[in-house]
């Protein structure tokens, strides 16, 4: 396989991948009213191809911290004392990560992009 294509195909699995951490980040976000809502989080890991080295998302896992404690008596899941369990979403973290998924989503695009251009001026000089 040509470097080009490694390089698109590598590229392709960044897109594929920060597309993922976009999609949970942005369960995060519409989720962070629901009460006992935990935060998903998504790692990447390295996966070995034919391409070279790739990149992919792991399982999704559930943020553990504690969930906040809010108190209103006349909310339909409050116990005894007044308190339900909220979300231990925190929109700051998810703005952070959206942004830098976003930024991250670019640059592949970018590379993608610099790579489809780099092959087609190779094939208009091949050409000459």
């Amino acid at each position: 396989m040509s470097d080009f294509s490694k390089s698109l195909a590598v590229s392709a699995s960044g897109l594929r991948a920060q597309a993922t951490r976009l999609r949970h980040v942005s369960e995060n976000i519409s989720n962070a009213d629901t009460p006992g809502y935990r935060r998903k989080t998504v790692p990447f890991e390295t996966a070995k191809g034919d391409d070279g080295d790739m990149v992919r998302t792991g399982h999704v896992r559930l943020d553990r911290t504690q969930l906040a404690r809010i108190y209103d008596p006349s909310h339909p899941m409050a116990d005894a004392s007044g308190n339900y369990e909220g979300s231990n979403v925190d929109l700051m973290i998810e703005i952070a990560d959206a942004r830098e998924a976003q930024r991250s989503y670019e640059a592949n695009l970018k590379m993608f992009d610099q790579t489809r251009q780099m092959s087609s001026g190779l094939m208009d000089l091949l050409r000459k």
